[in-house]
């Protein structure tokens, strides 16, 4: 590659080059109240907190009516029709929106992807870049190489 050619390259890499874009921000920005309502809803739901929190209620609940005495009960054992009426609601009420969340955290993972494939082919270019300069600086030390190479022979 001849030093026209370098250049040009050099030149073309330095357009192309634009600040990288922070993508977790501009998503962050992006979404609407009720969307980060969905999103905290679907982290915390999706937390191990949560799981011993419904468990632990799920086992007070349950053993309070199975083995409390009788006139302490309040949804008698083995139907616990409250029990399953709540567990229901809460069920019914979180689906949509951990599936509004998830989409939402699919859409920030989907961003995350395609700004990882720009900084790559970005990467790719500077590396293409600094092999054709390598290129350039080898091919000048063979040639003060050569020249005194050529010099010492003809001293002799």
């Amino acid at each position: 590659m001849d030093e026209k050619e370098y250049k040009k390259a050099c030149e073309e890499l330095k357009k192309l080059r634009k600040p990288i874009r922070n993508v977790n921000i501009k998503h962050r920005e992006s979404l609407s109240k009720l969307e980060r309502i969905a999103v905290k809803v679907t982290e915390g739901v999706g937390s191990m907190g949560f799981f011993l929190i419904i468990f632990v209620w799920t086992l007070l609940w349950l053993g309070w009516n199975t083995m409390a005495p009788k006139e302490y009960g309040f949804d008698p054992y083995p139907a616990f029709v409250l029990w399953l009426f709540i567990s229901n609601m809460i069920q019914i009420f979180l689906m949509p929106l951990i599936m509004i969340g998830q989409n939402l955290q699919g859409r920030h993972a989907e961003a995350r992807a395609e700004s990882d494939f720009e900084v790559n082919v970005r990467a790719e270019k500077e590396i293409e870049v600094i092999l054709m300069h390598l290129e350039q600086q080898n091919d000048l030390i063979l040639k003060i190489l050569d020249k005194i190479d050529k010099d010492t022979n003809s001293q002799n």
